[in-house]
């Protein structure tokens, strides 16, 4: 809302208070990116958040400009500035005072947001002016700068009054009364030689320092002229300017953050390095983006997809979190979830690594080795806060799909030292997994999976899918690491498992897998709540469904543990997710699966649906309190999307893909929401594992074998895409570029590489019988009614025609 003051005394004491200055001469911060692509967000979504992303600090308020208490993980503290393990600051407020008149900036007309920054546009809320607020937080550095650039747009000159009010809010981040750390009430003190206000937190080394870029005017007390409350132990400074404008002049106002939560000299350092460097800063964030945009770079049929894909890398950028104490490492979510997880990087890392972010990564996986060390037994940590503090030891699950994850990496980077390096832990864990979580011998560990459903802690099949995943990895692992024996024994439980998995999980009445493996008390139990969730979200179908069961399940032999369908959670695609499903119950299971979407992609309980579902296109309505009951996810839709890929059905998984991508800019331009389409948190993580692995491991077929210098392309495209490419796929030392056409009954697959001695096993289906060759050939053959030929050099081409 537009606060407008008449004349008089709130009006008299804003321009009263301002220090008249001369502009500054420097460069508007956004002419240096103003070629760079940013998208506008929605009119209705200015009340949602908005990101200002580095890896130490970063700023979160509303695309309107504001900055609400948000967030309940720390209830209403989500939002603001954040220095983790601290928070800085709860956020700021801006105010013009003009012929008599004060105006707070609080309600943008528009939002632009950029790979690397954003944009607040105010073209109405002042007459005669246009004020522009640009902000970026440079990576490395504890701090952001913000840039207000003030155009008079009318035919007279203006003398304006300009007020910047800081807020801060040291406080630890969550979990930090386990380290006994208390909050306590902050102080300001404006400090004349850097012309800025220093907060501190009167009982710990946290700090805050925000300054302009010219002399102020400067009082202690928030903003006469902005209705800005926020909650908690924080103070406010004011800092005043006078500005005169001619007629369609410009004037840029800058402002800079700085935080320490070790001592003042860092702080003023920080502050002092932000203000002589912030041109180069902003020019070194646009050019580290563009590698990130150049890498993995894609050209579709699909234009929607490609750049929903190419923000997805953009968005993974925004949650790297490096906290040199404790570590750097890719964290879930913003703003609720801005710490580490091991089975959120456990999906998203294989995206990454195959979008080239091997630097990522490398210190991601360290992290979480670093914090499940504590466990002593190879068990892999759930989730941890930035200060450290682990919150949560380790779900089943995680265990087994860390060994998975660190094959898949060394697949991309053939690097044996990293291999070997964790190798210890995914004995210990693979060992612990089986000894203290496999009670009955069956070879199904008990506990949480990816679904943390109360009671629901019996044989998950998405753990079990997981483990028998693992097992098969470490076999390969313990090959190349020297030890076959233990090689050929994980191997051999592996196909037990799948076997088994096929054989146990799977129930013919519903067409798919179970959910858990249990008694039937336990499934009764379940049913029970389900029946209740399902009544109380009015889904007869699915009330019908679970009475039926319980009736049926009623008769069976008590004590006699079986597979059971009740939620239809979407765990249950994991079987064809990881490919152990016989191809017969996969296809069946696929289809199955499509009961259980909307247009936005799968529901995580599959019971939550109802036959509205098909034409929902708006918003998610989630509850007052958050949940994510009724939710439709990215990370059951990628899965979902990966199954699809595994059994020769690109069309379907193409499907998928396009109904995640009608969540891409549908509440903050050029992100996807983690529950679809505009729910929980802005940016998420996995959507990387969504996106990356279908596209570049699948669509365009690159599936490397770095450790033996060759990459297998067998590309497996959409029906509608004749022509698609990709540039700058790292594998190894190597760079890969692949250009794929499909028209008039030519299948043409064109690859070119930096390391011309690497091997590169170029595959299509031996349907093709007329081929052309153009390079170097060292050998071919056919497998699984595919045509392999193996080649070399820096560049070579296939034909094929039926």
């Amino acid at each position: 809302m537009k606060r407008v003051f008449a004349h008089g005394m709130v009006g008299m004491l804003l321009l009263g208070g301002f220090s008249c200055t001369k502009p500054s001469g420097q460069t508007q911060l956004f002419s240096l990116i103003e070629d760079t692509e940013g998208l506008e967000g929605k009119a209705e979504y200015k009340s949602s958040p908005f990101v200002t992303a580095g890896d130490r600090v970063y700023m979160v308020g509303h695309q309107d400009g504001s900055f609400p208490d948000l967030g309940w993980h720390v209830q209403g503290e989500m939002g603001g500035i954040w220095n983790h393990p601290i928070k800085l600051m709860d956020g700021f407020t801006a105010a013009i005072g003009v012929d008599g008149n004060s105006y707070c900036l609080d309600n943008a007309d528009a939002f632009i947001n950029y790979p690397f920054a954003n944009k607040h546009i105010f073209s109405t809320a002042v007459p005669d002016l246009e004020i522009q607020r640009f902000q970026f937080a440079p990576d490395g550095k504890q701090g952001l700068v913000v840039e207000f650039s003030i155009v008079n747009t009318g035919s007279s000159p203006k003398t304006i009054g300009f007020e910047f009010t800081g807020h801060t809010d040291l406080m630890p981040v969550w979990l930090g009364e386990r380290l006994n750390l208390e909050d306590h009430p902050d102080q300001l003190v404006f400090d004349e030689a850097s012309n800025a206000w220093i907060g501190k937190d009167q009982g710990n080394e946290w700090w805050v320092m925000f300054g302009g870029d010219r002399p102020a005017k400067y009082t202690e007390g928030p903003s006469a002229t902005c209705d800005y409350q926020p909650q908690g132990k924080g103070t406010a400074g004011r800092l005043g300017y006078e500005l005169t404008l001619e007629p369609q002049e410009a004037q840029h106002l800058r402002f800079f953050i700085a935080g320490s939560y070790k001592n003042k000299a860092e702080l003023e350092s920080t502050l002092a390095d932000l203000k002589a460097n912030a041109e180069l800063d902003l020019l070194a964030k646009r050019k580290y983006y563009e590698t990130i945009a150049a890498t993995a770079k894609v050209s579709i049929p699909d234009k929607d997809l490609e750049k929903a894909f190419e923000w997805v890398k953009y968005n993974t950028e925004w949650l790297v979190r490096d906290v040199p104490e404790i570590g750097r490492g890719l964290a879930a979510g913003m703003p609720d979830y801005p710490w580490w997880f091991g089975v959120d990087n456990e999906y998203t890392l294989k995206g990454a690594i195959a979008t080239g972010r091997k630097d990522l990564v490398y210190s991601t996986i360290d992290l979480i080795h670093k914090l499940s060390e504590a466990n002593g037994n190879g068990r892999i940590m759930h989730e941890t806060s930035t200060n450290g503090v682990v919150f949560n030891p380790g779900n089943i699950n995680e265990t087994p799909q860390f060994t998975s994850l660190i094959w898949w990496v060394y697949q991309w980077t053939g690097d044996r030292e990293f291999l070997e390096k964790y190798f210890p832990t995914i004995q210990k864990g693979l060992q612990w997994l089986m000894d203290e979580n496999d009670k009955d011998g069956n070879l199904f560990p008990d506990g949480y999976g990816m679904m943390e459903i109360h009671g629901l802690a019996s044989e998950m099949v998405d753990v079990a899918v997981y483990t028998q995943k693992a097992f098969a990895d470490a076999a390969q692992i313990a090959a190349v690491v020297g030890k076959p024996e233990l090689a050929k024994e994980y191997q051999a439980l592996a196909d037990r498992l799948k076997q088994k998995i096929n054989e146990e999980f799977w129930v013919e009445d519903f067409n798919g897998f179970a959910d858990f493996i249990g008694t039937p008390e336990e499934a009764l139990h379940l049913i029970d709540a389900a029946i209740v969730r399902a009544d109380t979200l009015n889904k007869p179908w699915a009330v019908e469904e679970l009475k039926a069961s319980r009736s049926k399940i009623a008769t069976y032999p008590k004590d006699q543990k079986r597979g059971f369908v009740v939620f239809h959670n979407w765990v249950v695609n994991t079987p064809m997710e990881m490919g152990i499903a016989d191809t017969d119950k996969a296809i069946r299971a696929l289809d199955k699966a499509k009961r259980f979407t909307n247009p936005f992609g799968v529901y995580v309980t599959g019971i939550d649906r109802d036959e509205a579902a098909a034409s929902e296109d708006g918003s998610f309505a989630g509850s007052k309190v958050f949940s994510y009951t009724g939710a439709v996810m990215t990370l059951p839709t990628g899965v979902l999307t990966i199954g699809e890929n595994n059994y020769g059905r690109p069309d379907e998984a193409l499907s998928y893909l396009q109904r995640m991508t009608k969540s891409f800019s549908f509440a903050l331009p050029g992100s996807i929401y983690e529950v679809s389409p505009d729910y929980g948190m802005m940016a998420q993580a996995w959507n990387l594992y969504s996106y990356g692995v279908p596209i570049v491991y699948q669509f365009f077929g690159i599936k490397p074998d770095a450790g033996n210098k060759v990459v297998y392309i067998r590309p497996q495209m959409p029906s509608t895409w004749q022509e698609a490419s990709i540039e700058k796929v790292l594998v190894g030392d190597n760079e890969i570029n692949l250009l794929y056409t499909n028209k008039d009954g030519v299948l043409a697959i064109e690859v070119s590489q930096s390391q011309s001695k690497w091997g590169i096993s170029v595959e299509f289906p031996e349907e093709f019988s007329k081929v052309r060759i153009l390079g170097k050939e060292i050998s071919s053959d056919t497998q699984d009614g595919y045509r392999r030929v193996l080649m070399s050099g820096k560049k070579m081409r296939v034909e094929a025609q039926k």
